[in-house]
């Protein structure tokens, strides 16, 4: 869910180009899985989740 809300606030809002637009989806998903933590998980990141 929270990857879909920030998608599509982020097509509502975006000026770049299409470059910038694949750098911020790998920041994004670099954030989402390995420093976000996520309330299903307990508050641990996917990664911290897959390794236990």
């Amino acid at each position: 869910h929270t990857l879909k809300m920030r998608v599509d606030r982020f097509h509502n809002s975006w000026v770049g180009s299409h470059g910038s637009v694949r750098e911020w989806f790998i920041q994004f998903a670099q954030y989402y899985n390995f420093q976000r933590p996520h309330q299903a998980l307990d508050g641990r990141t996917p990664v911290e989740e897959a390794t236990n």
